[in-house]
């Protein structure tokens, strides 16, 4: 059997943040539920934000608890403090991925704190979660790990310093990401392999955005570092609100094919999975979509990894 790979679809979180309109409630639960369907085990299908910052989320907690019930699914909801986390387990979250931006002023910018003081935020949702009754795994993420539109170049010892930190915090996993799409595969191979150095397999997952046309080559280079689990989006939507310049994540039908003709195995039915735009487009009318698969069809060479 070939070699299994993680695919995370963001796209209910990270993708709709930045849509221009909202997404009816019961539409995001539908078209999570046809990606659920298509084979994919793992969803960030909202965040624990106030509605007046991100009105496209104000539903998080209704989504959440909705798409719980979808047998098989992980489901996972973005939270930035202990009071969104509370919410999140409260609301039945099966994960909270918790933002730490490496450079200060992108963390100044979206979440009001210097990179320390929310370390020390995860090492205070990590203390709460695990006194709880049910398990809840907490994701750390370091945003701006490889490049910030408001900074510019991130240290690599930067970012291993917050991720040292993350590790001490308690943090169940960390992912490294490419917040506003800067990264190359160079960078790539030296940040993952230095942070796999230091922590090992705590460093599992890559969050890549296309800003330069470069995140499935970024995909390649994470994969050769051993990397076996990404997040991606639906039709490419994506972007942080407070990160000038950020476009969208990784094409998540892009990347599915790409991983299965290499022979990973996913287990995402692409026919499936590419139906759900369908859901998308009649959810978020206009929305700008994108992706090569889409457009170009499945080749008639293709062919599932075994």
């Amino acid at each position: 059997m070939s070699e299994h790979v993680q695919v995370c679809e963001v796209g209910p979180r990270d993708g709709l943040q930045m849509a221009a309109g909202r997404m009816p409630t019961d539409a995001k639960i539908a078209w999570i539920a046809a990606m659920a369907a298509s084979g994919v085990t793992e969803i960030e299908v909202g965040s624990f934000v106030p509605a007046r910052v991100i009105p496209q989320m104000a539903d998080t907690d209704d989504v959440v608890r909705a798409t719980t019930q979808i047998p098989g699914l992980i489901v996972t909801g973005l939270a930035p403090n202990l009071r969104g986390a509370q919410a999140a387990y409260a609301a039945g979250a099966h994960r909270v991925a918790v933002p730490v931006s490496v450079s200060d002023g992108h963390s100044r910018a979206n979440l009001n704190r210097t990179p320390a003081e929310q370390v020390a935020e995860v090492a205070r949702i990590v203390e709460w979660t695990r006194a709880q009754p049910r398990k809840m795994l907490v994701a750390a993420a370091c945003s701006t790990a490889f490049g910030c539109s408001i900074d510019g170049t991130v240290p690599e010892a930067a970012v291993l310093a917050v991720a040292s930190g993350l590790a001490a915090a308690g943090a169940d996993t960390i992912s490294l990401c490419d917040t506003v799409g800067y990264a190359h595969p160079a960078q790539i191979r030296s940040l993952v392999r230095a942070a796999r150095a230091e922590l090992g397999s705590k460093v599992d997952n890559l969050h890549l955005h296309d800003t330069m046309g470069l995140g499935l080559a970024n995909a390649l280079a994470g994969l050769e570092e051993g990397i076996r689990a990404f997040d991606s989006s639906l039709a490419g939507l994506g972007g942080c609100p407070y990160a000038p310049g950020a476009s969208g994540n990784i094409v998540t039908e892009d990347l599915v094919f790409m991983l299965e003709s290499m022979g990973f195995r996913t287990g995402i039915d692409l026919d499936k999975l590419v139906a759900t735009r369908a859901l998308l487009a009649a959810g978020l009318p206009g929305e700008p979509m994108h992706g090569g698969l889409a457009k170009a069809g499945l080749p008639k060479t293709f062919r599932m990894a075994a």
